[in-house]
């Protein structure tokens, strides 16, 4: 049986109180004494020896209470400590100031392929490949900035925390798939899925319902589109509606790095690969997102030598560290984008026919904001209670001639360029309305590219013919952009009931 005595607290009081139990010839095994409670496992004890046992407890200066308990709480604790550390996933060890571990978990055990028992008294540095570390660990009191090291052949990055001056560490050992899965946490926290693709026109309907088909099909998907258009948006809620979902979304930028740091960004470093290189070397996008996706951007700006790297990798699966010797293999599916027409660069030969090919398995073609009439003043809304908020400023709406400058406008940088003039017509003003005026768009109404070319109608033989020529034109040019009569009456700024007639008159659309 098990006990707990609480007591005053007084010198010698914990040996009279273990004198009682010597008296009665009771074999103790264990003590844990934390003032005001001494607590004690006394095998021998049964519940019938436990009254006569308080009784004479009792009769010891101080004592105030004696109950029987299930178990020890410094047991308790080391329970919970086995099972906290059993529960973790990451390889954790706990080394001493001679850098010789103590303590290891069960993911440390199961890597290494040796139970924690025989780990336990063990050289750190030689089971990680490492001789000189020890030494560095006890020279810097523990306190080394993250490196890679290796256990039992596999990469980990080592995390170091201090116990105490001198008392050692506790060493974390993470994978590098365990790293993407914290990187795609702080980088995609608030990135969703399809329900995050505003708009309800049929451009994006169409867009949706295909890219919820390709999402599911374990092959490399090719998104084309403008700049502006919402690429990365649409690869992030593919990656969601894969069966990669639970895994890492990592992304790299082709146009917006070098070739030599996007060649270690995405394939990694070996330890010693070049000048300033993090030491014991450094994972790269491949292996950080292993089991999930690698979004590639701006892939039409990719140089020569990386396309034939990237080429080999979406062959095999394989690839090596910037400066490595060992072949390493990952599980990745690639999602890469771009604005620029890659069918004509592979003619011009300024990107490899192959390695379209192998990218171009599925497609995606993001429309323009320009053929999305439907979904502009949704768009626009949005963008204004966003930026109210971040503003910190009450919500605020558009007014009629807005709206209309909104929809007239060509929007050459698509979404990315509504949102800026959004935010920036919302944090320069501080009416309640947003005017044509304050979206810096007002000339936007009737541009230059919205006027049928000099010549279109041919030469008219009175005014009468040359103003239904333009009117014609016009119509015919504007009518893909603007859909409906009530659209096209909104764009021109005009009354739906004269577009309509006027739509009647020329036969558009054609049928």
């Amino acid at each position: 049986m098990r006990i707990a005595v609480s007591f005053a607290d007084r010198v010698g009081i914990a040996h009279e109180i273990l004198a009682v139990l010597a008296g009665r010839r009771l074999n103790v095994v264990a003590v844990e004494v934390d003032p005001p409670h001494i607590h004690i496992d006394a095998p021998e004890l049964d519940a019938a020896g436990f009254a006569s046992l308080e009784e004479a407890l009792r009769t010891v200066a101080g004592v105030r209470s004696v109950a029987p308990i299930d178990i020890l709480p410094g047991t308790r604790r080391r329970l919970h400590l086995d099972a906290l550390l059993s529960a973790l996933p990451d390889p954790v060890l706990a080394v001493d100031g001679a850098a010789r571990i103590v303590v290891a978990n069960a993911a440390a055990a199961t890597v290494a392929g040796r139970s924690e028992a025989d780990l336990a008294g063990g050289d750190l540095g030689s089971l990680l490949g490492d001789p000189g570390l020890p030494a560095a660990l006890t020279a810097s009191g523990f306190r080394i900035p993250s490196r890679e090291v290796t256990l039992n052949g596999q990469p980990f990055l080592m995390d170091l925390t201090p116990i105490g001056e001198g008392a050692g560490a506790v060493v974390t050992l993470f994978t590098p798939s365990r790293l993407g899965e914290r990187l795609d946490a702080l980088q995609n926290f608030d990135d969703g899925g399809f329900d995050k693709i505003l708009g309800d026109s049929p451009p994006v309907r169409a867009l949706k319902a295909r890219a919820a088909r390709v999402a599911a099909v374990e092959a490399p998907l090719l998104i084309l589109g403008e700049t502006g258009t919402g690429k990365e948006l649409i690869a992030h809620a593919c990656h969601r509606a894969s069966p990669r979902r639970g895994k890492p979304f990592l992304a790299l930028n082709c146009a917006a790095v070098p070739e030599s740091l996007a060649e270690s960004e995405l394939f990694g470093y070996a330890p010693g690969a070049f000048s300033g290189a993090q030491r014991g070397g450094k994972p790269g996008l491949l292996e950080l997102a292993h089991g999930g996706t690698v979004f590639l951007d701006e892939i039409g700006e990719m140089s020569p030598y990386l396309q034939a790297k990237l080429l080999r990798f979406l062959n095999d699966g394989s690839f090596r560290r910037v400066g490595g010797e060992r072949e390493q293999q990952v599980d990745v599916r690639v999602i890469s984008a771009t604005h620029r027409p890659l069918e004509a660069m592979v003619a011009d030969h300024s990107f490899r026919e192959d390695l379209f090919y192998r990218l171009n398995v599925l497609t995606l073609q993001v429309p323009p904001l320009r053929e999305r009439g439907d979904d502009i003043l949704l768009l626009a809304r949005h963008f204004i209670a966003r930026a109210c908020a971040q503003a910190r400023r009450p919500p605020c709406r558009l007014t009629r001639q807005a709206a209309e400058v909104l929809l007239s406008n060509p929007w050459p940088g698509n979404v990315r360029q509504l949102e800026n003039v959004i935010f920036r017509a919302v944090t320069m003003t501080d009416h309640p309305l947003l005017d044509a005026a304050d979206l810096e768009l007002a000339g936007a109404r009737m541009t230059e590219t919205d006027l049928p070319p000099d010549g279109t109608a041919g030469p008219a033989a009175s005014w009468e013919e040359a103003v239904e020529g333009f009117e014609r034109t016009l119509l015919r040019r504007l009518y893909p952009r603007y859909p409906s009569s009530r659209k096209l009456a909104a764009r021109l700024a005009t009354s739906h009931t004269m577009i309509a007639n006027k739509l009647r008159k020329y036969g558009i659309p054609e049928r």
